[in-house]
């Protein structure tokens, strides 16, 4: 059958929007495709958790794989099955060996520089203690981090032109690997070069450690690492009350206290300020959690997306093992953006993947993806025939 030029041309124009309205989605150009869905720069480590008992008095540990950027590579590839990567330090030794063997079992594709422990004293694998807690009894973490691998790592180290030969969708880093050294943060920023040259948006969590920050500047240089980060990130997570917000980009005022934990003006209240300074930010979200015990959380979620802002569903929380429920809603709501849902869809996925993962033991997910969907749709815990 014929059909008019004009009509194609009409055709062709209608095409060409709708592909366009597609990338835009969000105020983010995000690839429809690449070998890899999402990659995360940061330190992997393992974590010592002897339970409810503190080590002061602990005869056994289990062993948990770890790293807030990992954490988000491997809830996306086991939970939400996306091919993800991690970018990290490796150490040849029988602790390296582990954490390898945990990263291929959640199904994540390594790019380590090596590292050749001396038998003595390093490098090494950091190893971070950390207790459950109970009830009125606060979980105690405290490190390991002497002459770390992942501390070490300096730009130059990877050809990232290699690792996103394939195509590369989410490029991800975060505010615990930028503490660990002077050579940390400079490549972060490098990698968020490269991935935004490959096409990939590029996302930073604004964890805060200050025990971390500490050990070389303190407060003051975080806020200025952190801050030369930011400026070339799309989206930022991370910035809620306790952490982000008063240790990160900004100090809330005192009236800002006073407030509910769940109460999100005060988010709401700091985007102006954060979009103003980093104009390339187009997505900025943060959990909302109100801690009446250890093992009693009140929890919620809130996103500011392309100029407007999503507040997800609040539920109380029965917490197993709080560790890595940050990284769950991250990378909850990264599935989200990734697949194309609507900000709000996004938000409640990343709040209920969140919200699952303090419900099991360790920092990453042992969810599937049709649970998430189903809690973040109203699920309820009835038991499943």
């Amino acid at each position: 059958m014929h059909v008019p030029f004009c009509l194609k041309r009409a055709m062709s124009a209608l095409n060409n929007m709708r592909r366009f309205i597609e990338i835009m989605k969000y105020g983010l150009s995000i690839p429809k495709k690449g070998a890899l869905d999402f990659v995360s720069l940061g330190a992997l480590v393992h974590r010592l958790d002897p339970g409810v008992i503190p080590f002061r008095k602990a005869t056994e540990c289990a062993i948990h794989v770890s790293g807030g950027e990992f954490n988000c590579a491997a809830n996306l590839a086991d939970c939400f099955r996306m091919q993800t990567g991690i970018v990290s330090a490796m150490v040849d030794y029988p602790i390296g060996d582990l954490v390898a063997e945990r990263v291929r079992a959640m199904g994540v594709r390594p790019f380590y520089k090596m590292f050749k422990h001396n038998g003595v004293n390093g490098p090494n694998m950091a190893t971070v203690y950390s207790d459950c807690g109970q009830g009125v009894r606060a979980p105690v973490v405290f490190y390991n981090r002497s002459n770390e691998a992942a501390a070490q790592l300096k730009p130059g180290d990877f050809d990232w032109e290699t690792i996103f030969s394939g195509g590369v969708r989410w490029f991800h880093s975060g505010g615990i690997f930028a503490a660990l050294s002077e050579t940390t943060g400079q490549l972060i920023i490098e990698g968020m070069k490269a991935a935004k040259e490959a096409g990939a948006i590029v996302s930073f969590d604004l964890n805060y450690r200050e025990k971390l920050w500490n050990i070389w500047g303190g407060h003051k240089r975080a806020l200025s690492v952190i801050a030369g980060i930011a400026k070339y990130a799309d989206v930022l997570v991370g910035m809620g009350t306790e952490e982000g917000l008063q240790k990160g980009l900004s100090t809330p005022s005192p009236e800002d206290d006073k407030k509910s934990k769940l109460d999100p003006s005060v988010f709401s209240a700091m985007i102006d300020s954060v979009v103003n300074k980093y104009p390339n930010v187009k997505i900025v979200a943060t959990t909302l959690r109100d801690v009446h015990s250890t093992n009693h959380h009140s929890w919620g979620a809130v996103a500011w997306v392309d100029g407007k802002t999503y507040v997800s569903p609040t539920c109380e929380l029965t917490i197993l093992d709080r560790v890595g429920g940050g990284d769950g809603f991250a990378s909850g709501f990264f599935y989200g953006l990734l697949t194309g849902d609507n900000p709000a869809d996004a938000l409640k996925l990343g709040w209920a993947h969140g919200a699952l993962l303090t419900t099991f033991p360790g920092d990453t997910t042992m969810a599937t993806v049709e649970q998430v969907r189903e809690f973040a749709k109203g699920g309820s815990a009835r038991i499943q025939r």
